[in-house]
């Protein structure tokens, strides 16, 4: 049921006609070792080019072969950026959209994009893959006894997707609600400090602006029953780990008796994997769509799905004209 590719997926990934030429950008390792393995899945070789920094730190990209007239992909994992607007602030990934279409991108393939909308700040045909399938199907099968588990919304903002895993899984759901707040406060751009009633009067004799109530912390609950269960924790991104920390404890507190964290990308920041292997979680499952190896090292809870399958798949059938719904078959906007 969980299936991605068609049973015969692993022959007629050889079967991809002349033309096609695989680029691996050189941001990371990781990246070129998901690029080798897209490659050796199409049967093809990668594509010769040489990247590198001048002594005054300029990028320099030499492609070694000819590209005229062939269908060029190139993958690359990229690095955090701004993805919605932050109070006033701009939407970084509007530019970037612009700057990419602007170079020449005709088509592009992301994997679960933090904020779906993204799409459409692209003039150009834009295929969101979805990691769900290899996370539902690690759970299957390397979760002996999932079916007493429950899958958990940390957030309530979260709680679409977990019901998406629930209901594929025939299992129940868990909200957490009361999480720590956004480190981001209204405090940072000046709405703390409406302007004065007397200068508010100055402008018209009748005009009044509502203040709202300020924002307090709920009390924590959990809705649902997780006591005696497995939690599954269910996200697309696990950066900062404090708030997957503090709902482990909370769930720990509910009688939860093993708790493992599922989402897409693993950037895993800074000091998050010691966190981790020191905290109540048993495991965290991530994709290979972010390098995360030396975390790896760091925490063995740590385990990795790679979805290159997907990817390559898409590929063949971009480069062959081939229909794309077969990936999207099953496939809600909430996964």
């Amino acid at each position: 049921m969980f299936c991605v590719a068609p049973p015969e997926l692993e022959t007629k990934m050889n079967i991809t006609k002349g033309g096609l030429v695989l680029f691996s950008a050189n941001s990371n390792s990781s990246c070129m070792e998901l690029s080798k393995k897209i490659a050796e899945r199409l049967g093809v070789e990668m594509g010769k080019v040489q990247v590198y920094q001048e002594p005054n730190r300029e990028t320099r990209v030499q492609i070694q072969e000819s590209v005229r007239g062939k269908d060029v992909f190139i993958i690359q994992t990229v690095s955090n950026k701004q993805c919605k607007m932050r109070k006033r602030g701009s939407i970084v990934s509007k530019l970037l959209a612009s700057m990419m279409c602007k170079a020449g991108l005709t088509h592009l393939i992301t994997m679960d994009l933090h904020q779906k909308e993204i799409q459409g700040f692209f003039n150009i045909p834009v295929d969101n893959l979805r990691a769900s399938p290899f996370l539902l199907q690690y759970i299957q099968e390397e979760i002996p006894d999932y079916r007493n588990a429950v899958i958990v919304a940390k957030s309530p903002a979260s709680a679409k997707r977990a019901q998406s895993f629930a209901e594929r899984l025939r299992l129940g759901i868990a909200v957490i609600h009361g999480e720590a707040q956004d480190a981001e406060s209204d405090l940072v751009d000046g709405r703390h400090s409406p302007p004065m009633v007397k200068s508010v009067a100055a402008i018209h004799p009748s005009l009044e602006i509502p203040m709202l109530i300020p924002k307090e912390k709920p009390p924590i609950t959990v809705v649902g029953d997780v006591g005696g269960r497995i939690a599954i924790i269910v996200d697309d991104i696990i950066d900062d780990v404090d708030t997957f920390l503090a709902a482990a404890e909370t769930l720990k507190e509910r009688g939860a008796y093993k708790i493992f964290v599922m989402a897409t990308h693993g950037l895993l920041s800074s000091d998050a994997p010691r966190l981790i292997e020191e905290s109540a979680i048993d495991e965290v499952v991530v994709t290979n769509t972010i390098p995360h190896e030396i975390q790896k090292l760091q925490c063995p809870k740590i385990k990795t799905v790679d979805i290159s399958m997907i990817l390559s798949e898409a590929i063949r059938r971009i480069h062959n004209g081939e229909s794309m719904s077969y990936l999207f078959r099953n496939i809600g906007l909430d996964d």
